[in-house]
């Protein structure tokens, strides 16, 4: 038998000889691999990001709403002057601004956490308080601190809700035309049950006993503040156009009769068979 060795390892030839080439292709594929790394880092840090911006967006404009039907119930000579279109775009930006920076500290304090729990979460995106379970750093307590300023900046704002809300419906109750009292009503109750669908699953979500706590139930609680409100805002924002109310009975009307031509004849021939 002749003598025979093999060889293991591997060598990686050079894709060019001259040393001007192997610089161009080390800064391409460099290039192209810090390009994947930060396409990739930037949709992670969007996917931390973006809820939670929106999220506090949504409350925030909901108290911005609020201030607006306070001031167009309660104060009704100063409204052009305190709230016209000079002061719609600040206060916009002012919730959005706001937004950003709640969601950036987040996002931030978020990334720094080391995950000592591995890395399964029983949602459908990266929850704050799922995410804080998974750690057991004392740098939690960095979160828990963002978390508490979070949460007096919305109670601010709940608390203002239901003072405007308490004197919005003080001043209706005085108002002694049923059509301008029908109107305010109108005005003020779309928005008043989208900021109680919207606080009463967000908070029984975040402050319920841990004795009812559960995966399933957290997941549902999530898919009615995330996915269910966005879809029911339109909705209940469109039911005051006329013109949607009539398509909405019309369409109604239509099913109803439908649903009534196709059962109509199977009722009658089973009470003839009968």
């Amino acid at each position: 038998m002749s003598n025979s060795s093999s060889i293991s390892p591997f060598l990686l030839l050079a894709l060019a000889d001259t040393r001007q080439l192997q610089l161009l292709h080390f800064c391409l594929f460099l290039g192209i691999s810090l390009a994947a790394l930060l396409a990739n880092g930037l949709v992670i840090s969007a996917a931390v990001f973006l809820l939670l911006f929106f999220l506090s967006a949504e409350f925030y404009l909901l108290t911005v709403i609020c201030y607006d039907r306070y001031m167009s119930i309660c104060n009704p000579l100063h409204y052009g002057t305190l709230l016209g279109s000079r002061a719609c775009a600040p206060m916009a930006a002012a919730a959005w601004a706001s937004a950003f920076l709640h969601a950036l500290m987040h996002t931030a304090s978020t990334f720094s956490l080391p995950q000592c729990h591995g890395n399964a979460l029983g949602q459908f995106f990266c929850e704050v308080p799922h995410i804080l379970k998974l750690s057991l750093s004392k740098s939690y307590l960095r979160e828990l601190g963002l978390l508490a300023v979070s949460a007096c900046l919305g109670f601010g704002c709940f608390v203002f809700i239901v003072f405007s809300y308490v004197q919005i419906f003080r001043a209706m109750l005085r108002i002694s035309s049923k059509q301008r009292q029908h109107k305010a009503f109108s005005t003020c109750l779309p928005h008043l049950a989208l900021v109680y669908l919207f606080l009463s699953t967000v908070m029984f979500a975040h402050l319920k006993p841990p004795s009812i706590s559960s995966p399933s139930l957290d997941l549902a609680l999530s898919v009615l503040y995330l996915v269910l409100f966005p879809a029911l805002k339109p909705l209940i924002y469109s039911l005051r156009n006329q013109e949607l109310k009539k398509a909405l009975r019309e369409l109604m009307s239509g099913c109803f009769s439908a649903t009534t031509h196709c059962l109509l004849p199977s009722v009658i021939g089973s009470w003839c068979t009968s």
